[in-house]
């Protein structure tokens, strides 16, 4: 554990008792995401509520949802609390690529027959007695803590060689081909989209960069244009009116939904459309849910929160950086903008601005897996912030510490 935690010190002569300092200090906590992060969950919490009561009580309990939902947010805190916040990135790094594996042999897994469950022609989860596992979710965060070790342990090389994208570029072909066999794509444009911005903002080759998107681009198009409910999605989005009993269903109830919402909204409780109208109004469209009851400052509201996380989560990245805490500054950057993007993205499929791709709203939406893999990527967002605050105080301890010395010694020549 001290070789784990020496690397922390990358570039500090980091004695005995800096190494037995970085084991026993404190966390130390970005007091402006928690409470963004805070006030999201508990904000989440009360959307759940309100938009599965109606659907509860066909489980014979109103509260059923936000029971599972509060289950599921107790299991986040406890392991970030006692596993992610408590140890090092620099141990993730090391079994990165035993992360990497168990990543991809989740996807693969969850598509054998018996294993896998359906659900709406999705294999998507595993189940677990009571619960379903949601694996790619556990999958996408895997994968972007491989990327930061990646990138962290080939650093020189992915800024200076175009071969330095080609081992993230075959992890990506990959991870996107077990996802579209669920089929999950947009899971897979968030992943993809993720892994490339991760290596863009650590300054990889930009012809590699650019080559390897044109090629996702192709593959993107292909995809989509390769199974008749993918076209049917995209044409119904552009004009859900005009088949609002069909394949615009959903998103005209959800655009109904945020019209009535108004400026001010109807009142907290208050949605007609998650009356029996707007299907997935707990999970994918609880956005639609939220802007019927809080209207547009609740919207705004909403963005800033996200907002904040976000910028909290570069502001994080560029600490790490500027203290030579590549694996937490890349890390901080991918999970800032999975979250950023996931979001947009299910409030642009609500607005009707995307077509639907069945991404949940991070913190807000229901769904145990994906609560806790937020809850776990958002505490090493703040392990990262720790550290980089940490290595900063014992570097700027260590330049005074040799100033002094250097006194010191000026003063004895002198005498």
């Amino acid at each position: 554990m001290n070789h784990t935690v020496q690397k922390l010190l990358p570039w500090l002569s980091a004695t005995p008792q800096d190494v037995e300092k970085v084991r026993n200090e404190s966390i130390r906590l970005d007091p402006i995401l928690m409470i963004a992060v805070l006030a999201l969950l508990a904000w989440g919490l009360v959307m759940v509520t309100s938009a599965s009561m109606e659907l509860g009580e066909r489980f014979g309990n109103p509260f059923f949802f936000v029971i599972r939902q509060s289950i599921a947010v107790v299991i986040g805190v406890a392991i970030t609390i006692w596993l992610v916040l408590r140890q090092p990135i620099a141990l993730w790094v090391e079994y990165k690529l035993w992360i990497l594996i168990a990543s991809l042999l989740m996807l693969l897994v969850v598509l054998l027959p018996g294993i896998g469950h359906s659900v709406n022609g999705a294999n998507r989860w595993i189940p677990l007695g009571p619960v379903n596992i949601q694996v790619s979710e556990f999958a996408r965060l895997g994968f972007i803590v491989w990327m930061a070790g990646y990138i962290a342990t080939h650093t020189i090389k992915l800024q200076n060689r175009i071969t330095g994208m080609l081992g993230p570029a075959v992890v990506i072909f990959a991870a996107s081909l077990l996802l579209l066999l669920q089929p999950d794509f947009g899971t897979t444009a968030v992943l993809a989209a993720t892994l490339f911005a991760m290596a863009w903002l650590a300054r990889a080759q930009w012809q590699m960069m650019v080559g390897s998107t044109l090629v996702m681009g192709v593959l993107g198009v292909f995809v989509v244009l390769s199974e008749q409910y993918r076209i049917e999605r995209l044409l119904s989005f552009s004009n859900p009116f005009a088949d609002p009993f069909g394949h615009g269903y959903q998103l005209a109830n959800a655009l109904i939904a945020i019209g009535t919402g108004g400026v001010w909204g109807r009142g907290l409780g208050e949605s007609v459309q998650k009356l029996s109208y707007l299907p997935e109004a707990h999970t994918d469209f609880i956005f639609a849910v939220l802007a019927e009851e809080l209207g547009l400052f609740g919207v705004i509201a909403l963005i800033a929160l996200y907002g904040l996380i976000v910028w909290r989560g570069f502001a994080i990245a560029s600490m790490a950086w500027k203290e030579n805490q590549i694996a937490g500054a890349a890390l901080a950057w991918g999970i800032s903008v999975w979250i950023g993007m996931q979001a947009l993205i299910n409030m642009g499929v609500n607005m009707g601005v995307l077509p639907t791709k069945g991404l949940t709203l991070p913190l807000i939406s229901y769904g145990g897996s994906a609560m806790i893999v937020a809850l776990i990527s958002l505490g090493f967002l703040m392990r990262v912030h720790h550290e980089a605050a940490m290595v900063a105080e014992l570097r700027e301890a260590q330049m005074m510490k040799r100033q002094q010395d250097a006194s010191m010694r000026t003063k004895e020549v002198s005498l």
